[in-house]
């Protein structure tokens, strides 16, 4: 009976704008959520088939889904790791409850922002408890080459702020310019120190002792230094001897031509630099190719350290933690020193709408959602980690409050239809009377 469908479709329509009004509510009640997501309700019309000329209501039904894929404008904090996603992927994250329990692996979870601090374990988490994952990186700053596809390799993002760290020397540079006529007849023949310090295995300061010895010909320019280093960890001893020859042409003046090894490791002309052994381990000393004006140079009377860097450092102790744009964890010492701790990877899925929404705006992995893979942030379709940001709501108050209008005038005529096919069945009920 075609008056029948009338009041089911009257009835299906009630529940889609109750539906619909829901999901308005929550979006409205989240509005000053961080990460929250709006979620959007359809409606989707039922047809029923038609005999002859009578029509059948089918009516109305209501789907509803998370626009997971929108992103809400980011927002400023004095917080280094409130973080952000600007673009697409996604934080790779855990319940702090499943690292406490040790129940084997956690079970990631996604979310676009967070504040995470540090909690009594260093872990950096949310004040919603998820703790926040990444790859530690190795004692030398580099990430290990770990599996992409799955969250096995990930662990969670541990810090000490009170941790104590330094760093060996491996690499110096030296940079210098020589006096060209110390090395003319006649000349005194004195030689110019040069003490650079350097840091062993247990952070421990020591020196280089570099001296530079003219060669003092009977007669004319010899244009040659001997290069002596000793390490004062080893007593003094002599660890590399060299012979600097410079070139006195007009268009190459003053560079370097040639060093000739007496003691120590080679001097390699394609690099610039020579392997002398300290007591710690071996250390790279570079001085310049041949023919380089930006290596030691040997021009006028005077002798000027142009510029001396290495690296390593003191034993210091961390102060603070800040997250860069390709998600590397930096920890800053109070000896000036910074280094790789962790790496934070971005997760990306062909469908994040499909992902299963949870409590504290995260989302989990699902048929739907597609297989992941965690890309290098910045990398692929991903985006950059902003530091001192939190994403704001996708909510959007006039839209969601004209909804709200839109649906209450909907749900009133659908009530309207629901009395006026009740009045009607009342006419034929009067019918028989």
């Amino acid at each position: 009976m075609t008056i029948s469908s009338s009041l089911n479709a009257g009835i299906a329509a009630l529940t889609a704008n109750a539906s619909r009004l829901a999901s308005i509510s929550d979006n409205i009640a989240n509005s000053s959520t961080y990460g929250y997501k709006r979620v959007e309700t359809d409606f989707h019309s039922l047809v029923n088939s038609t005999s002859g000329g009578n029509y059948s209501a089918g009516g109305v039904r209501s789907t509803t889904q998370r626009m997971i894929d929108q992103r809400g404008s980011l927002v400023s904090t004095s917080n280094a790791t409130d973080l952000s996603v600007r673009g697409g992927g996604m934080l790779p994250v855990v319940k702090t409850s499943e690292i406490a329990n040790s129940n084997g692996t956690p079970n990631m979870l996604l979310t676009t922002t967070g504040s995470f601090r540090t909690n009594d374990e260093g872990y950096l988490v949310t004040e919603s408890g998820l703790t926040l994952m990444g790859w530690r990186a190795n004692p030398d700053g580099t990430i290990p080459n770990l599996p992409r596809d799955t969250s096995d390799g990930l662990t969670p993002v541990q810090l000490s702020v009170n941790q104590l760290s330094g760093s060996p020397t491996t690499q110096m540079n030296l940079r210098m310019n020589l006096p060209a006529t110390a090395t003319e007849a006649g000349s005194p023949g004195d030689s110019q120190p040069l003490s650079v310090e350097y840091y062993d295995n247990l952070g421990k300061s020591e020196n280089l002792q570099v001296e530079l010895v003219p060669v003092v010909p009977a007669t004319g320019e010899s244009n040659q230094w001997t290069m002596i280093m000793r390490d004062t960890a080893s007593g003094g001893t002599v660890v590399g001897e060299y012979t600097l020859t410079f070139n006195d042409s007009r268009t190459d003046g003053g560079t370097l031509a040639s060093v000739t090894s007496t003691t120590g490791g080679a001097y390699d002309a394609t690099t610039g630099s020579m392997i002398v052994n300290v007591a710690g381990g071996p250390m790279e000393i570079n001085i310049g190719r041949p023919n380089d004006p930006n290596g030691i140079t040997q021009l006028s009377d005077t002798f000027a350290p142009v510029s001396i860097t290495k690296d390593g450092s003191a034993v210091g102790t961390m102060t603070r933690v800040e997250v860069d744009e390709n998600g590397f964890v930096h920890g800053f010492f109070d000896n000036g020193a910074s280094r790789k701790i962790f790496q934070i990877p971005l997760v990306n899925l062909p469908n994040p709408n499909g992902l299963v929404a949870l409590d504290s705006q995260t989302y989990e992995p699902s048929r739907e959602s597609g297989t992941f893979f965690l890309w290098n942030a910045g990398e692929g379709p991903t985006g950059s980690i902003a530091g001192f940001s939190r994403e704001e709501s996708t909510t959007d108050i006039a839209n969601e409050l004209t909804a709200m209008i839109q649906t209450q005038r909907s749900y009133s005529s659908s009530a309207k239809v629901i009395t006026t096919v009740d009045e009607m069945l009342q006419e034929t009920t009067n019918i028989k009377r």
